[in-house]
C-alpha cells in the first residue's frame, strides 16, 4: 500500500482525532469527530465555540488521526489544513448522525455549523520501518 493510500485508509476509518487552533498565539487542542470525502475532512460543533471564534481569527489548523494506541508502530497522519465555517444546510443533512442529538437538536439546530478542513499539508508518520512521509496534494 502506498503512503497516500495509508493515509486514505486511516482518514476513512479513524473518526476521533485532535484539532487545534490558535489563540493569541497560543495552540489549543481538543479532540473532535471528523468524517472524510477524499483528503476533505468535516467536523461539526456548536457556533458559539472558542475554537470557532478562534478560526474565525487564524484559519489555520493542524490535526492528528489514526493512532490507535496500541504501541509502538501505529501509523497515524499529521494534517495541517485550513478551516472554513459552514451553516449549509445540505451540508449538515449529509453529515448528520444520531450521536449528534447530544449536542444539537437535529441537523436544522441553528447553532450546529461544520467545520470543513481542506489539507495544506499532509504526513504520514510512524508507519512500521518508515520515516516520515510528506503527501503530495
Amino acid at each position: 500500500m502506498t503512503a497516500k493510500e495509508t493515509v486514505q485508509k486511516i482518514l476513512d476509518e479513524s473518526m476521533v482525532g485532535t484539532m487545534a487552533t490558535v489563540d493569541n498565539g497560543k495552540p489549543y487542542s481538543r479532540y473532535m469527530t471528523f468524517m472524510n470525502d477524499g483528503l476533505t475532512l468535516y467536523t461539526p460543533t456548536n457556533k458559539k465555540t472558542e475554537k470557532v471564534d478562534e478560526l474565525e481569527s487564524n484559519s489555520h489548523t493542524h490535526i492528528l488521526l489514526g493512532y490507535d494506541g496500541e504501541g509502538f508502530g501505529d501509523a497515524y497522519v499529521e494534517y495541517s489544513g485550513n478551516v472554513s465555517i459552514s451553516s449549509d444546510d445540505e451540508l449538515k443533512k449529509k453529515l448528520w448522525n444520531d450521536q449528534m442529538e447530544r449536542w444539537f437538536d437535529g441537523p436544522e439546530d441553528p447553532n450546529l455549523v461544520i467545520l470543513k478542513i481542506e489539507p495544506a499539508a499532509i504526513r504520514l508518520m510512524n508507519k512500521t520501518g518508515q520515516p516520515p512521509e510528506d503527501i503530495s496534494l
